[in-house]
């Protein structure tokens, strides 16, 4: 009962979001309730509640205070030169834009946190979208298959899988080497074709070698926002900040904290012109807040009320014994899908270790089953799932819907995954 009470959740809550018959914070908020009441939670689903808040609050923290930090800087024009020389270095082509919002994803994903990811990729790029009228769910794409793509061994979903398995992560990430060097492959054509077709979308001017950028002309009040001169100090500090967060000595969000407090203060030391520069931003930042906090009450209460488990026991049962050679394979395939369904905990600590058991009875090695899961099980899958807070991170900082993003990111995710999991069989990772 536990079990089809969470996929009948989850799915509502995935067609509620898609379909925008609620917004993602009143789904998120409505739908597990209801479900706990309905399974006989009772006034325990307060608690579980409140214990799924507590899981996700230091990743709210973060956000609310680098949408100040970001917003901050970016009043003071930090940004603008970046912007100019991004614009001069791809030529204002969409095909390299693209590519280089995949490869900036790609590289700053090495942490292995989406998290941080997002909060670099997406704020250092998206004023290079909006100076050329780009279509934002592009940036949110590229952004989304960097990071899925970079599953290394300190990743999440590395350390789950060889905890559950017993296994060294090395060993069962050095086989996926090549598979990720073809999924890399595939993001770049997948950068050139989209960014081909914006081209075309645009109409933009193609004069021999060097495309029409167009220049931005900054209002009255922005020219008033803007320190050149604090140029040097805003950038040293948010690479100071960014490294910081990134080397994993502090806390990303008491590093933001601190942050914003020094750039208020390098930038507008006045108090009124503080509260001016808060205000401005503070919308944005506590509107995703509550989403944030509504998916983290989500996935408390699937998990406390045992949802979460039940689905994963349930999915066990079909995979067909007779197919064992097929289990990595099928694995593969549907590994992305499952990131919409299962969080990173329920997966790899609930279905991966029955599903590597059952295959290494019947002679398919534990390993294969692991490797074929990483190749999309909250990997390819996370900045899409609304199961992680990362995702909602991602839509956010870019100013779009939930569902306006998995629509058109979707697909190209699962083509990664896809793509992934065949050159596996080419290079005997693991058998058709």
């Amino acid at each position: 009962m536990l079990a089809i009470t969470g996929l009948v959740s989850v799915l509502a809550l995935l067609i509620l979001i898609l379909t925008k018959k609620m917004s993602p914070l009143v789904a998120l908020i409505a739908v597990p309730i209801t479900a706990a009441l309905i399974s006989g939670a009772g006034l325990k689903t307060a608690t579980f509640v409140v214990k799924g808040i507590g899981s996700v609050a230091p990743v709210v923290g973060m956000f609310i205070f680098a949408i100040l930090y970001f917003g901050i800087v970016s009043d003071a024009g930090m940004l603008d030169p970046i912007i100019n020389r991004i614009l001069r270095a791809v030529g204002g082509r969409p095909t390299r834009i693209l590519m280089g919002t995949a490869l900036l994803a790609l590289l700053i994903h090495l942490d292995g946190s989406g998290a941080v990811c997002f909060l670099v990729t997406v704020p250092a790029m998206l004023p290079v979208y909006e100076r050329l009228n780009m279509d934002k769910r592009l940036l949110t794409c590229m952004a989304a298959l960097g990071a899925g793509i970079n599953f290394l061994p300190w990743s999440g979903v590395m350390i789950r899988a060889s905890v559950a398995l017993h296994l060294p992560a090395i060993e069962i990430f050095t086989p996926l080497i090549g598979a990720q060097i073809v999924g890399v492959v595939f993001m770049l054509l997948t950068a050139y074709v989209l960014g081909k077709r914006e081209e075309r979308r645009l109409g933009l001017v193609h004069d021999g070698a060097v495309f029409v950028v167009p220049t931005r002309e900054l209002s009255e009040q922005e020219l008033a926002l803007r320190r050149p001169k604090m140029f040097w100090p805003n950038l040293c500090l948010t690479v100071l900040v960014m490294g910081t967060m990134i080397s994993g000595k502090v806390e990303p969000v008491v590093m933001f904290m601190i942050g914003t407090v020094i750039a208020l203060f390098l930038n507008y030391p006045n108090a009124d012109e503080q509260r001016a520069r808060v205000d401005a931003h503070a919308r944005a930042a506590l509107m995703m807040a509550g989403v944030l906090l509504a998916a983290g009450a989500f996935t408390g209460v699937m998990s406390g009320t045992g949802m979460l488990n039940a689905m994963a026991n349930a999915a066990v049962h079909f995979i067909p014994a007779d197919h064992a050679t097929h289990i990595p394979f099928i694995m593969g395939l549907i590994s992305m899908p499952l990131s919409l369904v299962f969080d990173p905990d329920s997966f790899y600590f609930g279905i991966l270790p029955v599903v590597a058991n059952a295959a290494h009875q019947l002679g398919v090695p534990s390993i294969q089953v692991a490797q074929a899961a990483i190749l999309g099980q909250m990997t390819t899958g996370f900045p899409v799932s609304p199961l992680t807070p990362a995702t909602f991170l991602l839509v956010g900082l870019a100013g779009l819907e939930l569902s306006e993003h998995q629509k058109f990111a979707i697909p190209f995710l699962f083509g990664a995954s896809v793509v992934m999991t065949v050159a596996c069989v080419f290079l005997g990772v693991f058998s058709f």
